[in-house]
């Protein structure tokens, strides 16, 4: 029997059993989280090797284009070539970089940056005894009564001893880092393995999931979802490529400037600087206060000397290497960018850190697009200007 979705009841009924068996899952969920939560897991590692390599796909899927489009694309023999050959030379060059740059850091930077690790680490009770005896000269040269001395020693002591548990810790989180690395080696070959079978037939995954699209819903809607996936892959991929690239030079230029002020462990603390200027507005902060802390022991001056080059270098990067290489692929203000950064690191860590912002971006386009939509419904100015209370 046909049912009459134009009649009231008839679409009472089916909303109110929706309701019901979305109820009663959401139940089951609620009251077996801990074994929902554990095949979660169970399924999130069997699909493992399958999420490494859509994200080394996807990140190299950037390299991929850049060799068969701006570089070999321009070519007149390349482009004679039959669309397998022209897929397979630009993979042999991608993969070729990539491994390249892998090796590079290996061979170069990895021995560099444990050979500063361990030295940090041996020489931490060298410095805690250096800045104990600086401390106490500086009281007793100054003449502070027994009780302020009492209580600068007793942050001294505090200080110190957090400086102490973070060395004692270096060594575990590095050690805890390669045994993951290593665990996850078979995972990493298989993610490889299958990054390379997804940047061969792209094309035809996007034509599967474009075919699907149709069929399960409207023209009207599928088009919105393929504008939404187009633009979410655009802002998500000008976002992690630019701020990977623009992080990278950050790096080898704090390298540079360190080097020329004789900073102590200049190539640690310029993977710092780098490596945490991915994340947004707090990259720069979470960076300096470690490698500050570094160099404190060995000189306080350089110490203050570093804050200011940080200082001079984030300037660069946020008034000249930033908007060059990023742009306003963003569109969102600052307040937005540090409420995105917030909530998204409080539920995915330093994941959500990087990402948070532009996911955030791209929820915050599909509402500002409802909203002006509706407004012009309305006819209503779209402009927020207008909207400021002139009184």
């Amino acid at each position: 029997m046909k049912v009459n979705w134009n009649s009231k009841y008839n679409t009472i009924s089916v909303y109110a059993l929706i309701v019901i068996c979305c109820s009663i899952i959401f139940y089951f969920v609620a009251s077996q989280i801990g074994s929902f939560s554990e095949k979660i897991s169970i399924a999130i590692g069997i699909l493992y090797p399958f999420i490494i390599g859509f994200a080394i796909a996807y990140l190299l899927n950037f390299i991929l284009d850049f060799y068969e489009v701006k570089m070999l694309g321009k070519v007149q023999w390349f482009r004679n070539l039959r669309k397998g050959q022209k897929r397979s030379i630009g993979l042999l060059l991608t993969y070729l970089t990539a491994m390249g740059i892998c090796y590079l850091f290996i061979h170069f930077i990895v021995p560099q940056l444990i050979e500063s690790i361990m030295g940090f680490v041996n020489e931490v009770p060298q410095y805690v005894d250096n800045v104990t005896k600086l401390f106490n000269d500086l009281i007793n040269e100054t003449n502070v009564s027994p009780e302020y001395a009492a209580l600068i020693q007793e942050q001294i002591d505090k200080y110190i001893q957090f400086v102490m548990d973070f060395a004692k810790e270096i060594i575990p989180i590095v050690g805890n880092t390669v045994k993951v690395i290593a665990s996850s080696i078979w995972n990493i070959v298989l993610g490889m393995v299958i990054s390379v079978y997804l940047l061969i037939d792209k094309e035809n995954f996007f034509a599967i999931n474009r075919k699907i699209t149709c069929a399960l819903f409207s023209t009207k809607t599928a088009n919105r979802i393929f504008e939404l996936t187009y633009r979410s892959n655009e802002t998500f991929g000008k976002f992690l490529s630019g701020k990977i690239i623009d992080s990278a030079i950050i790096g080898v230029l704090s390298f540079v400037v360190f080097s020329v002020f004789k900073m102590p462990y200049t190539l640690l603390i310029s993977v710092i600087i780098g490596v945490t200027n991915i994340i947004p507005f707090f990259g720069p902060f979470i960076g300096a206060i470690p490698s500050f802390i570094i160099i404190l022991f060995v000189s306080p001056t350089k110490a203050l000397i570093f804050l200011l080059l940080v200082f001079i270098i984030q300037q660069i990067d946020g008034n000249i290497i930033g908007p060059k290489i990023l742009g306003d692929s963003i569109g969102i203000s600052a307040f937005w960018i540090l409420f995105a950064i917030l909530v998204a690191g409080k539920f995915l860590g330093i994941v959500g850190m990087i990402i948070g912002v532009p996911l955030f971006a791209i929820v915050y386009s599909i509402i500002k697009e409802d909203v002006e939509y509706k407004l012009k419904i309305k006819e209503l100015p779209t402009d927020t200007k207008d909207y400021i209370d002139k009184v």
